[in-house]
């Protein structure tokens, strides 16, 4: 699974880790990401969208409708 929302759009970020003796070696900061089913009331189906654990709150806040709209709006596909 992409470590990718489709709502916000976060996705990882990169940096280092830093040892003891201050070494430094690469790692990542993946988002947290959660794949959740929503009922669409107004197609009549489920939508299985890829949202981090941010935009899960966004949607219960806006609705799964508007929410589809605005990841339709950024170009994605649901």
């Amino acid at each position: 699974m992409s470590a990718h929302c489709q709502l916000t759009g976060s996705k990882p970020g990169f940096g280092n880790d830093i040892s003891h003796s201050h070494r430094r070696t690469s790692r990542r900061f993946d988002p947290n990401i959660q794949r959740k089913r929503y009922w669409l009331p107004g197609e009549g189906r489920y939508a299985r969208l890829t949202l981090s654990a941010r935009a899960i709150k966004t949607v219960d806040r806006v609705g799964v409708e508007a929410a589809v709209a605005r990841i339709r709006a950024r170009g994605g596909k649901v």
